[in-house]
């Protein structure tokens, strides 16, 4: 059986309307969003090769290029601005939403414009994201994969037909297989695309997104294998006593401010930037910027790119505690002046970042204060990468399910939730918008507002 959409072009309408037909789609969107993942990421290590010598860089600490051996430490100055060369025009000229850290483009396309997104966006912010990352840009890797992940899933359902409903449904389908098959993360995948993304529930909205997710991550697992994403981090990590949530509950509260501060200095730099530069042209906007950014670099090489490397390092050892805690302020700076020069990357790794360092930090002062008792300090590491990213993001189910799947810490899992749960309650009593809704709400846009119209319009 055939019908005439909008655009003129038969489709077959129980592709795009049955929910067989839905699973069938959401099986080939899972298919090519595992190999997006997989491409971008291999795209990420390539530019990253080609400037620095190395797959990963940072955390080496001030060592310069292996290609570029002349500049010395200098080159972390050097890097942004030739960087911003490349990925600026690109940026301006292709596809200006490739700008930022790309979700709430998604979240926004979901709610308001049933889903549609224009196709070239999915290449243009693989190139500009992955050339951002790879010349020091302080951002990660999620934010690219879901907007690509989510452009390509629109195509696809469009092409076939999908209505309206149906699409926000494929667009949340595409933006899980991304994020399931970067991190080795399926159920994370199938609670940011619910959470997030499609910021609802239904029986077939969430069986479409699980059989997307499954598929990108198998995917995914052919070329990067099964083990956790975060494997490097100690896995004899565990409460020796019920009086450490005390500690875990205290920890929850700080990395709920944590992420509330780094979500008001991401918009506050942004301002400034905006302010300081003025109505000059936007694509020559990260060239300049990256002299800012670089002078960061320059102090603190190991904010370059998205920072796992530095992650599993600083978790696995002792390091001091002033380090420690100014790592965790560098990548704040570094992050808000990366997105406030007009670059183009994620925010989900920064904020694990920054959670990883102020956690590490807590458990030295509270061994410090209370001895071996209060238990390893990679231990508080771990509990904060997700609790501050509750406090940026207020998606405790999607945090809960990102540390535990990452770091393969399942014993963990009290912990974690008690600290993410009062992370989130500090973040709601402290701010309304998140990390995400906020760049809508400046443009006037209240997303929740969308969510409760669109769902009502679409029954």
């Amino acid at each position: 059986m055939t019908a005439q959409p909008e655009d003129g072009a038969p489709r077959r309408v129980w592709l795009g309307t049955s929910l067989i037909g839905g699973a069938l789609v959401a099986l080939a969107i899972g298919l090519v969003a595992g190999c997006g993942a997989v491409a971008f990421r291999w795209l990420v290590f390539g530019f990253t090769w080609a400037a620095t010598g190395h797959r990963t860089f940072g955390q080496q600490g001030r060592v310069g290029s292996a290609h570029l051996s002349f500049l010395g430490p200098w080159f972390f100055l050097v890097i942004p601005i030739a960087g911003g060369v490349l990925y600026g025009p690109l940026i301006y000229r292709f596809a200006r939403e490739a700008r930022g850290h790309g979700v709430p483009e998604v979240m926004l396309a979901v709610t308001e414009e049933g889903g549609r997104i224009r196709p070239q966006v999915s290449l243009i912010k693989a190139l500009s994201s992955a050339l951002c990352i790879a010349t020091g840009g302080s951002v990660g890797r999620e934010g690219p994969i879901v907007q690509i992940g989510a452009s390509l899933a629109s195509s696809l359902g469009q092409f076939v037909g999908a209505p309206s409903r149906r699409l926000r449904i494929l667009v949340a389908c595409g933006a899980a297989g991304g994020i399931a098959a970067t991190f080795n993360a399926p159920l994370t995948g199938v609670l940011f695309g619910l959470e997030i993304i499609l910021r609802e529930f239904s029986v077939d909205a969430a069986a479409l997104i699980v059989v997307s997710a499954t598929t990108s991550t198998l995917v995914g697992r052919v070329f990067f294998g099964s083990a956790p994403f975060l494997s490097g981090i100690p896995h004899h990590l565990s409460m020796s006593s019920d009086w450490q949530y005390v500690l875990v509950l205290a920890l929850g509260a700080l990395a709920g401010f944590v992420g509330v501060g780094f979500k008001d200095a991401l918009y506050r730099v942004e301002d400034a930037c905006d302010a300081l530069w003025g109505s000059r042209p936007e694509w020559l906007r990260p060239t300049v910027g990256g002299i800012a950014l670089g002078l960061v670099l320059l102090v603190a090489p190991e904010t370059y790119g998205v920072g796992y490397p530095v992650m599993n390092e600083v978790l696995g050892g002792d390091k001091v505690l002033w380090i420690v805690a100014g790592l965790a302020l560098a990548k704040i700076v570094a992050t808000s002046l990366t997105m406030g020069i007009g670059g183009s990357g994620g925010i989900f790794a920064p904020s694990l970042f920054i959670g990883a360092m102020s956690g590490e930090a807590f458990g030295l002062v509270a061994r410090h204060v209370f001895g071996a008792s209060a238990g390893a300090a990679a231990f508080y590491g771990v509990i904060a990468m997700g609790a501050v990213f509750a406090g940026g993001t207020q998606a405790p189910i999607v945090a809960v399910a990102s540390v535990l799947e990452m770091t393969g810490q399942f014993g963990l899992a009290l912990p974690v939730m008690a600290a993410i749960a009062v992370a989130t309650i500090v973040s709601r009593r402290l701010t309304y918008g998140t990390i995400y809704t906020t760049k809508l709400l400046r443009r006037g846009i209240d997303i929740d507002a969308l969510s409760g119209e669109s769902a009502t319009q679409s029954e």
